[in-house]
């Protein structure tokens, strides 16, 4: 079996997955995806990077959250996740493999625009794990609107609430229980640096956790404490079948990357496998791009 390190054409691989036109409602399911979401099930190999550590990962049901869920178990690491209530049969299905891979699993239900919430999601992960020292600010809300006057002054609130405040939430509530040698990740977006004309609330959120990660950086670097940013291109996750994208665009996803193809979560999971891990320890306040070749400032 194919794993991370096999010598491959990337322009060739994932061939075999069709992004086809689907429509989901809610923040979507990868168990309603026609075409699932490569998430590493199969093929991530770890080595021991990341042995005795403590992550909490958002968004950790499907996506790129479970794909580094399923990286840093199988790297030694135990993990909480968090996931919306309606998102629990995909939330079991990694817990399961989280402990397959002899880690502790804890899931954690609720909503991240709730302050509340957060609080109780990082006390929590300390109470379950006995600590905390990674943590991956993963979950994220985006919905397309082609409009401007039809995007609502609660959409634009929800979503920065759940892409930048939570971000903030958490980290704050983290800080004080992680020791020198911890690490916080954020996920933003190509849309940082490429905006679409129909994301302009998602690519001010993720333009945004760039700058709120690089000023934090510099606060925590002293305290034994890293903060780096992975940027995602295209990605075939749920969240564009459930009002990411247009369905009717999704047959062309990732089609404008210099590889011409969408993204797999299993292909970001290494990113932050090596932010979290010691291999990175001089890196501080770097935004790593996994997009396909997309250029970047």
């Amino acid at each position: 079996m194919a794993d991370q390190y096999t010598f491959t054409d990337p322009t060739a691989r994932y061939a075999d997955i069709d992004t086809k036109p689907v429509s989901q409602d809610g923040p979507g399911l990868d168990s309603g995806m026609r075409d699932r979401a490569d998430l590493g099930e199969e093929s991530y190999r770890g080595t021991g990077r990341l042995e005795g550590r403590k992550a909490l990962i958002t968004g950790g049901d499907s996506g790129i959250g479970a794909a580094t869920a399923i990286a840093f178990a199988r790297e030694g690491a135990d993990v909480a996740i968090s996931y919306l209530p309606e998102e629990e049969s995909d939330a079991q299905r990694i817990v399961a493999l989280i402990e397959e891979a002899g880690r502790t699993a804890v899931a954690i239900p609720g909503d991240l625009t709730d302050r509340a919430y957060c609080a109780q999601l990082v006390q929590t992960t300390v109470e379950r794990l006995g600590g905390l020292d990674i943590l991956v600010s993963n979950g994220g809300k985006q919905q397309y609107v082609d409009r401007l006057e039809d995007l609502t002054d609660e959409a634009f609130d929800e979503t920065f609430k759940t892409n930048v405040y939570a971000f903030f939430w958490l980290a704050k509530d983290a800080v004080p229980h992680m020791p020198p040698g911890s690490t916080i990740i954020a996920t933003s977006s190509i849309q940082a640096y490429q905006p679409s004309e129909n994301l302009v609330d998602y690519a001010t959120t993720k333009a945004a956790m760039n700058t709120m990660s690089k000023a934090l950086s510099q606060q925590l670097a002293p305290r034994g404490i890293r903060v780096n940013v992975v940027a995602p291109g295209p990605v075939w996750t749920p969240l564009q079948t459930a009002g990411g994208q247009p369905t009717d665009v999704l047959p062309e996803f990732g089609q404008q990357t210099p590889l011409g193809r969408a993204g797999q979560p299993a292909e970001l999971a290494p990113a932050f496998v090596f932010l979290a891990s010691g291999e990175s320890s001089y890196v501080v306040g770097e935004t790593l791009h996994v997009n396909g070749g997309m250029p970047t400032p």
